[in-house]
């Protein structure tokens, strides 16, 4: 088996993919569904068992350290169906006894009322997706809930999991800098030990997208948006939960450490309707992605044993790439050590120092590279920069 060096060793992760969501929200992107009728939570089930066999086969005897339930809308199943796939995941590799597993919910007040079946079937972290706390954004933004169930839901959420997060989405159409403080004061008040904080982006082949090309829906402009993200970023850390990566917030320990696995480059087997992956096989380091469409994935999976329908062995370069792309995205930044090993060869010399003397990145002492705040709010452009 070829495993990571283990200073470099980020975790062992699994994501399981649920694909259907009662509605779909006119702002997203992700591979999510809506079916006149539920699902068979039975048939799914099976699936899933037979992918994770197969990831198994592929990269045995690893210690599972976190596992994430995604979608899609994941508190759409009954408790007993997520029990039934972390025993499956228990079957085929041996899971830490202080590992992270998380749902993602919806805070609707019949989901909310299934928590404690999901906390007996062995979830411990639940994230919800509150996204406003106002009824009129909320509508717009396509939620089926209201600010007093997903304020009720937090409560329940409270109650049944030691630790809980929830998302908010700001930027948003016609918000102002002063009721985006209002509303993240109210969101700092009602969190735990961890935020998510998502500034708004229009995506492509979304109903948001052709609202704004018809001119029905109006962006904050780059000032605002920039003003926006200095106001989340001084209240948040004003409040003891600072940025730990670009949209994410925590108390010191309270990080989600499944993403952690993503952002610092370690290992994960994707499973589901378009569930990607990073496995370490004997051959290198596999790029996975599964069928998207859920039913089809279901049929694929039990004519092939898996859903997967592209792999692709990664270079070196790619890598190094990845590396760079995902790492940088967190405040601790990356490891340069950890990047020559990918990638073959070091950063350039001449590139950092230049984005040190801009102030976009700094250097530490035990050999990391991250960018400071100013280089934060233009991430993508010193990563660029990086890599080029």
């Amino acid at each position: 088996m070829v495993s990571p060096p283990q200073s470099f060793d980020p975790g062992f992760g699994v994501y399981v993919h649920w694909p259907f969501c009662l509605s779909k929200c006119p702002y997203c992107d992700f591979n999510s569904h809506v079916r006149a009728t539920p699902p068979d939570e039975s048939k799914f089930v099976a699936a899933f068992r037979a992918e994770l066999a197969h990831r198994a086969a592929l990269a045995p005897g690893r210690v599972v350290s976190s596992i994430f339930f995604g979608g899609g809308t994941p508190s759409l199943m009954q408790p007993s169906t997520v029990g039934a796939i972390l025993e499956a995941i228990s079957e085929n590799w041996s899971v830490s006894a202080n590992a992270e597993i998380t749902l993602e919910a919806n805070p609707t007040s019949v989901e909310a009322d299934r928590f404690a079946g999901y906390r007996a079937a062995g979830v411990n972290r639940v994230s919800l997706g509150v996204q406003a706390l106002n009824d009129t954004d909320l509508k717009a933004l396509g939620r089926m809930h209201s600010v007093a169930e997903a304020m009720a839901a937090l409560d329940i959420a409270a109650r049944h999991f030691d630790r809980f997060s929830f998302d908010l989405i700001y930027a948003r159409p016609g918000q102002s800098p002063a009721h985006w403080r209002a509303e993240l004061a109210e969101g700092i008040q009602r969190a735990g030990g961890h935020l998510s904080l998502y500034q708004l982006t229009i995506e492509p082949d979304t109903m948001f997208e052709r609202l704004f090309k018809a001119g029905k829906i109006t962006m904050p402009d780059e000032d605002t948006a920039r003003e926006l993200w200095d106001i989340t970023q001084e209240m948040t850390e004003l409040a003891g939960l600072p940025s730990y990566e670009v949209s994410n917030h925590a108390r010191p320990g309270e990080e989600s450490r499944h993403n952690l696995v993503y952002w610092r480059y370690g290992e994960y087997a994707g499973v589901g309707p378009g569930a990607h992956g990073r496995l370490i096989t004997p051959r290198g380091r596999l790029a996975q992605s599964t069928e998207k469409h859920p039913e089809m994935w279901a049929t694929i999976v039990q004519a092939d044993g898996h859903g997967i329908i592209e792999e692709e062995l990664l270079s070196a370069e790619e890598q190094g790439d990845e590396y760079l792309l995902m790492g940088m995205r967190l405040r601790e930044g990356i490891d340069a050590a950890r990047f020559a090993q990918l990638r073959g060869h070091s950063l350039d010399a001449e590139r950092i120092a230049s984005l040190v003397e801009d102030g976009m990145i700094e250097q530490t002492a035990d050999g990391r590279i991250r960018v400071t705040r100013e280089g934060m709010a233009v991430l993508d452009s010193v990563v660029a920069d990086l890599a080029a």
